[in-house]
């Protein structure tokens, strides 16, 4: 994940101003920002036009992050080496933060299946950008990660 990480930058560069890819690397860029402990808290779901959209369990949360969200937004750009996102909405959703929670616990067999068909949403221009990963697995992991964000992004745009 470390190396993932450092190639952000890179991917962005190659990528250019693609939507997808931005939000993909902000979504990645947030939790290793947010940490473990923010990650079953706090769960990023899009970024609209600079804003990255996290929703929060209850109002405390959303209080407290709101608090903090200057020292998580240098975070997420220095890890991306430009400024992506530029405002944090913390959006009270519990429905949203439990279900995460539900799906990280998910079976094997489940991920596989999610794996897959996350990998089908992702557009042949990421697929490209994403060769800039040299490490196999690093670029399995990046391209399944975008494409699940590309499959968040267009269930709600239903």
């Amino acid at each position: 994940m470390e190396d993932l990480i450092r190639t952000l930058p890179k991917l962005l560069r190659i990528a250019g101003e693609t939507e997808e890819v931005l939000e993909t690397a902000a979504l990645i860029a947030w939790r290793r920002a947010a940490g473990e402990g923010l990650r079953s808290q706090a769960i990023p779901f899009r970024l609209f036009k600079k804003t990255l959209i996290v929703a929060v369990a209850d109002a405390t949360w959303q209080k407290q992050l709101e608090a903090i969200s200057g020292q998580l937004l240098f975070r997420i750009n220095s890890l991306l080496g430009q400024a992506v996102v530029t405002y944090i909405e913390f959006r009270i959703d519990g429905k949203a933060v439990r279900a995460a929670r539900l799906a990280s616990r998910a079976r094997p067999i489940d991920r596989a299946r999610a794996e897959h068909l996350a990998m089908q949403a992702v557009s042949p221009e990421l697929s490209v950008a994403a060769g800039a990963i040299h490490d196999d697995e690093l670029r399995r992991r990046f391209l399944i990660a975008a494409g699940s964000c590309i499959s968040r992004y267009e269930q709600t745009r239903r």
